[in-house]
């Protein structure tokens, strides 16, 4: 469960969100829209720790899987190694580790440094890591001989579910994703799109946070509006995606259209 409970933020004189409250059910899909500048990112920020609210709580689960908007930030990693980097606290003493196995003489320390981080390795599974890693992405159809490549050498539409296998390393008990089609080109999308779904159907709770209606995909089961830091609604999707809703959150006359599922506004 997420919770949002009271939460309050500035920035100077400009208010970014006054008195936000809401929740998020494990296993439920929700989808969250709005203007650009409507505080979007920044709540989600305020999901996963990286913003800690001024005034008011949110209450996380231990373990977020959180999509990674940045596709190019691990090209100079191996595939299998970019998954393994979703669970940070088994990353970071991976990689401390070598460094003091990569040391020509190991001091009293040194040693009792590596017994705490084979701790941690063995907490977090990080025997397995590898191979828990391959099953995640085999499972999101990229094949084994691509674990050893580069992530460099791979296309945009199997980065990205890469970077999705990467979020959900280490059982996340939600997956966030915040506007993940930006930048990719349409077939990409169309693949983005066709993953979430599948990992939906499998029971993951995902929260998607998008400015493009067709990011919400059938699966998705309640839509949060926000605008100006303020949720304005907050239910059912098709009782909130409609036309007059619509045209009072964005501020325009729009047209809205319904087929399988997938909502398209002009």
């Amino acid at each position: 469960m997420i919770s949002v409970s009271n939460v309050s933020m500035r920035y100077g004189a400009k208010v970014l969100f006054d008195e936000v409250s809401t929740g998020f059910v494990p296993g439920k899909r929700y989808g969250l829209t709005g203007p650009n500048g409507a505080g979007k990112s920044t709540f989600m920020k305020l999901l996963t720790g990286e913003l800690e609210p001024q005034k008011g709580t949110v209450v996380r689960p231990r373990k977020l899987g959180v999509l990674s908007q940045d596709q190019f930030a691990f090209d100079k990693y191996r595939v299998i190694d970019a998954v393994i980097m979703g669970n940070r606290r088994l990353w970071a003493a991976l990689e401390e580790r070598e460094l003091i196995y990569a040391k020509h003489e190991l001091t009293d320390a040194d040693g009792m440094k590596l017994g705490e981080l084979e701790g941690i390795v063995g907490e977090e599974d990080g025997y397995t890591a590898e191979s828990d890693a391959a099953i995640l992405l085999q499972g999101l159809d990229i094949p084994d001989e691509m674990h050893e490549r580069k992530m460099s050498e791979i296309p945009g539409g199997q980065k990205m579910r890469v970077l999705l296998a990467q979020a959900l390393f280490g059982h996340p008990q939600a997956l966030l994703l915040d506007e993940p089609s930006t930048s990719l080109d349409l077939f990409a999308q169309h693949e983005l799109r066709e993953t979430v779904a599948r990992l939906a159907r499998a029971g993951i709770g995902i929260l998607l946070v998008t400015h493009h209606l067709s990011d919400i995909i059938p699966e998705i089961d309640r839509v949060i509006f926000m605008r100006d830091g303020r949720i304005v609604a907050d239910g059912p999707k098709r009782d909130t995606l409609t036309a007059p809703a619509l045209r009072q959150l964005f501020g325009v006359e729009v047209e809205l259209a319904e087929r399988a599922g997938y909502y398209h506004l002009w």
